[in-house]
């Protein structure tokens, strides 16, 4: 049985081990990075299947006290949007419609609210996979932010 729901505490250790699994496309955080980032999210929502994680998408409003560059570059620049932290999918699980259930959930929230989703994707290191993923939901390039080893192509939904 699938059902999606928000995510609690209690969901941590399984999210972590799904982000592990994304790497390096999901970027790395820690048990504790995810705890302060589910207590931020506006929309925190997990896929489950018999009661067992195997997706998850934690999104942030715009003014949340949280210092990474992707996340700034869109406070920036946009008043009001749902940033799209991280979404990931349990391997076993990917290319089955997780990733899609969870983001139709955002975008219905976003649309609710009245404002667009913003969203990044590595282009250095390449995630193609990820970008097809926006790409089938509308996603635009708005920019691109380089940093350390990394370029991130900087997306919007409207």
């Amino acid at each position: 049985m699938m059902q999606t729901r928000r995510l609690t505490l209690e969901d941590v250790n399984a999210m972590w081990a799904i982000n592990e699994q994304g790497l390096p496309g999901t970027g790395q955080v820690s048990p504790n990075d995810l705890v302060a980032l589910l207590n931020r999210s506006t929309v925190a929502l997990g896929r489950f299947q018999n009661n067992d994680l195997i997706g998850f998408v934690l999104c942030l409003a715009p003014g949340t006290d949280y210092g990474r560059p992707n996340y700034a570059w869109f406070n920036q620049r946009y008043d009001a949007f749902v940033y799209v932290d991280r979404v990931a999918v349990a391997t076993a699980h990917r290319n089955k419609g997780v990733g899609s259930n969870l983001y139709h959930h955002v975008i219905s929230y976003a649309q609710e609210q009245g404002v667009p989703v913003a969203a990044e994707v590595n282009l250095a290191p390449p995630n193609p996979g990820s970008m097809r993923f926006h790409r089938r939901f509308a996603f635009e390039e708005v920019g691109v932010l380089h940093h350390d080893a990394k370029s991130v192509s900087m997306l919007l939904r409207t």
